[in-house]
């Protein structure tokens, strides 16, 4: 026991080292792996327009040739235009200053002083802006002007920092930059168009024969996940901007084609893109209207066309494509942005549907799959059985209630309130729950499945009603089925359940509360039921189980026994050799079975009786 949780610990020690080398390779050679995420994103993109070029015949060079052309003319085109636009916007600003003063007044008057600067702000702004596009004058000093100043200043100088003005030689360094990365993208891009299905193979050979299998899954799915993706990003993105223009340029705003474009480019971050998208429109509707009415209805017009986008449209489309969950795509879109920068958080998105894939398909990045995918991590049966644990029986009711609205009650009772009483007796048998918490449990989960009987008044299931049907005993009046606990009372819960299920389909049933075996089978002797059901939760001894059912058969010939191994899991084979192959049409191991069987063996009533009352306790 030692020795393997020292392996563990060893191997989640080489887990943490392996993730902060993976982490610190990110940061430290992201002037190489950007431009190569960026354009194998890219070719995500381009490829579905290469694929069906070549569907015409058109040859695979011409293609892809053809394809990125088209994109880079589109890109530049949309570049020139926003550009012209932006130097048009920016040379009228100073004819817009007298309604910026007049609003500047109108919010200033009464306002506290806070408010005052920061309008006065947002106005030196625009005046800064318009000044721009205005090559400025240095104005001559005369000499010794620090000196007569020094001399003749009665008044505090006022001290601020000048950041330096960015030099010719710096500003074509740095366009040369943002060039040379644009076109290494562009490389990237066109080779992975030509080469795809040769780089796939080689990335499928050097991970191993072993694994060729969970590796082209993961490379198909996170392909179609994330190409998918990017297109309907880009078809939803380009549609807001183009409704963005249209309001805008019916609200009245100059340069509508530029606004909308920004907020269209501004989308493709995720959560701040939209607001920093609306943010300079709306400025600048300050600016050229006179009123605030304008403003309000380019504010209006963002804010409904953004909630239209965000929670109708983009969940309809998206749907499951990217399988992330909303916490972790707001985590992942810090966690790329510290390690890429803008550029990280473009790609974030796409970047953590690849881990979250490869979590789904490589047991040892399974984690990556539980905390960032936006799938369920339990199972119905594991949530009910948490909540049982917590004493949370109002969540323990909704899960219950959820699984109701796909399956009747005896399937909700076979696949969710069973299993989870199995697992219950799982962890008593390790230990993991001391007898008097598991009792608790128990109880939560009877105290459950009494308010379901009470308020329930959905189909049962199981057999249909027409053709067998259980009444009380012709002569006595007492239930023709009894279900009785084999040693635990998870098991009289289940014979709970199966008693439910059979007084809703019109059968008379009742389960016995759990005592000694002696006891037991004296109540049974004077009920005389014709079938009686001993219930056995597995995993548990099937001695008691078995030594039950052969002292029932030997006090009381005439009635049928049933043993229900609920939800076991082994080979049922070995289970009959130990009750006796005699036995093996009397052995179900699901509630739903167990129901079936009882009515095969009913008989049909000559005479209607009132169904006795099921006792729970």
């Amino acid at each position: 026991m030692s020795q393997h949780r020292s392996n563990n610990e060893v191997a989640r020690l080489f887990g943490l080292i392996v993730g902060v080398v993976a982490i610190a390779t990110l940061y430290f050679a992201q002037a190489v792996l950007v431009p190569l995420a960026l354009a194998l994103f890219l070719s995500l993109i381009l490829t579905p327009l290469v694929k069906r070029l070549e569907k015409i015949h058109l040859p695979r060079v011409p293609a892809v040739l053809l394809v990125v052309f088209l994109a880079m003319a589109s890109a530049v085109s949309l570049t020139v235009v926003i550009t012209n636009q932006l130097l048009d916007v920016t040379a009228g600003l100073p004819t817009y200053r007298t309604n910026i003063e007049k609003k500047l007044t109108f919010l200033h008057d009464g306002r506290s002083a806070g408010v005052g600067r920061a309008i006065t702000a947002l106005s030196e702004v625009l005046d800064d802006a318009g000044r721009m596009v205005q090559v400025p004058s240095r104005p001559q000093r005369p000499k010794n002007s620090r000196i007569a100043e020094s001399v003749t200043s009665q008044e505090p100088v006022d001290v601020r920092v000048v950041t330096p003005p960015v030099t010719s030689i710096e500003s074509v360094l740095s366009f040369l930059s943002s060039f040379a990365v644009a076109i290494v993208v562009l490389v990237f891009t066109i080779f992975i168009l030509l080469r795809a299905e040769d780089l796939r193979g080689r990335f499928v050979r050097l991970v191993g024969h072993h694994h060729v299998t969970a590796m082209t899954q993961a490379m198909d799915e996170a392909s179609q996940r994330i190409s998918k993706y990017l297109l309907l990003q880009v078809a939803v993105n380009l549609s807001y901007g183009v409704i963005i223009g249209a309001g805008l340029r019916l609200i009245g705003l100059p340069n509508a084609l530029l606004w909308g474009a920004i907020a269209a480019v501004f989308r493709f971050l995720p959560y701040i893109g939209p607001p920093l998208g609306a943010l300079l429109p709306i400025l600048f509707s300050l600016a050229v209207f006179d009123g605030w009415h304008g403003t309000l209805m380019v504010l209006a017009l963002f804010t409904v066309v953004e909630t239209v986008a965000a929670n109708l449209v983009e969940p309809v489309l998206y749907g499951a494509n990217t399988g992330i969950s909303s916490l972790a795509i707001l985590a992942a879109a810090v966690f790329w942005t510290v390690l890429w920068g803008p550029v990280g958080l473009v790609l974030s998105t796409p970047l953590t549907v690849c881990l979250v894939v490869l979590g789904r398909y490589v047991p040892q990045l399974e984690f990556l799959h539980v905390v960032l995918g936006d799938e369920p991590v339990l199972t119905p049966a594991m949530h009910f059985y948490q909540r049982l644990l917590a004493s949370d029986l109002s969540e323990a009711r909704e899960v219950v209630d959820e699984a109701l609205k796909k399956a009747s009650l005896l399937e909700v009772y076979d696949s969710v309130v069973v299993p989870a009483l199995s697992l219950l007796q799982q962890h008593r048998q390790q230990d993991d729950v001391d007898e008097t918490f598991a009792g608790v449990v128990v109880q939560n989960a009877r105290d459950v499945v009494e308010e379901l009987n009470e308020e329930y008044a959905g189909p049962a299931g199981g057999a249909p009603d027409e053709r067998h049907e259980f009444a009380a005993n012709r002569e006595t009046g007492l239930p023709a089925v009894v279900c009785v606990a084999s040693r635990t009372h998870a098991d009289e819960t289940i014979g709970i359940m199966l008693a439910q299920v059979l007084e809703r389909k019109g059968r008379s049933a009742e389960c016995l509360p759990l005592r000694s075996h002696s006891e037991t089978v004296a109540q049974l002797v004077e009920l005389r039921p014709e079938v009686v059901v001993v219930s056995a939760l597995q995993p548990s001894s099937l001695m008691q189980a078995r030594r039950l059912a052969s002292e029932i058969r030997v006090r009381m010939g005439k009635s049928t026994v049933i043993v229900g191994l609920w939800n076991f899991t082994g080979a049922i084979d070995s289970v009959w050799s130990r009750f006796g192959m005699e036995t093996r049409q009397s052995i179900v191991t699901s509630l739903t079975a167990a129901v079936e069987r009882t009515a095969m063996l009913s008989t049909p009533p000559q005479t209607s009786a009132k169904p006795h009352a099921m006792t729970s306790r």
